[in-house]
């Protein structure tokens, strides 16, 4: 698991440094798809990762609301500190951890049991969906997407 984990990471630190070409004007700009723009997609997934790790951990669930966020030093500094948690959760992990069961209940009061293995496969495929459209609205801006080419990173 870690190591999707530090492929994922690695990919959202090139995005970043790609990121830092764009004014914040167009990181800002409301697009079509993900979740409306470059720098809400970026916390989006942080935000996502949180949440999960944190319900995992049995920490309270608190995030910051994105409108309280302004730049991308921001949305940078959120995921390091995002990340640094999951590390801390994950260099923890054992096998045994896979079939421990987060149980929630949503706002509608539908209940939900997942095991902690599904959990972190949906995190890591989120952040993967997400990072997909970043690439597709880089080439609308006629920019080169970063490569998410799994087997010529070296993320281990």
């Amino acid at each position: 698991m870690l190591d999707l984990f530090l492929y994922n990471w690695q990919v959202r630190d090139d995005w970043f440094k790609w990121c830092e070409a764009l004014s914040e004007e167009e990181l800002r700009k409301e697009r079509i798809g993900g979740v409306g723009s470059i720098l809400k997609n970026l916390y989006h997934v942080i935000d996502c990762e949180r949440l999960w790790v944190h319900h995992m951990q049995n920490k309270p669930v608190i995030s910051t609301d994105f409108s309280s966020i302004s730049s991308l030093d921001e949305v940078i500094a959120y995921a390091k500190e995002t990340r640094a948690n999951t590390e801390e959760f994950l260099k923890h992990w054992t096998s045994e951890d896979e079939e421990k069961r987060l149980e929630l209940t949503n706002k509608k009061g539908v209940s939900y049991s997942f095991t902690y293995k599904k959990v972190l496969l949906h995190i890591i495929t989120h952040e993967v969906h997400h990072i997909g459209q970043l690439s597709i609205w880089s080439r609308e801006l006629g920019m080169k997407p970063i490569s998410t080419d799994l087997i010529f990173r070296d993320y281990m």
